[in-house]
């Protein structure tokens, strides 16, 4: 019995950044963001709002980049 990972036969599923079509209040930016990274929705949707309070807009204008950037889900 060996005590190492065989990484050649194993895999991995690719996650992709994709919008929320259930989980959406504008676009689903932050509900698509929240399942990627594996939290709840409402603490992304805060740290978009803090981002566009206390960064000058920052966070509305990546809100909407990501808007147009990233597809919906299938």
């Amino acid at each position: 019995m060996s005590n190492y990972i065989d990484t050649e036969n194993t895999t991995t599923p690719v996650r992709k950044l994709r919008r929320s079509r259930d989980d959406r209040m504008v676009a689903g930016v932050c509900g698509g963001l929240a399942k990627l990274l594996g939290v709840d929705t409402a603490i992304v949707r805060v740290v978009f709002a803090a981002a566009t309070i206390l960064g000058v807009g920052t966070g509305a204008l990546l809100y909407l980049v990501c808007w147009m950037i990233v597809p919906e889900e299938d």
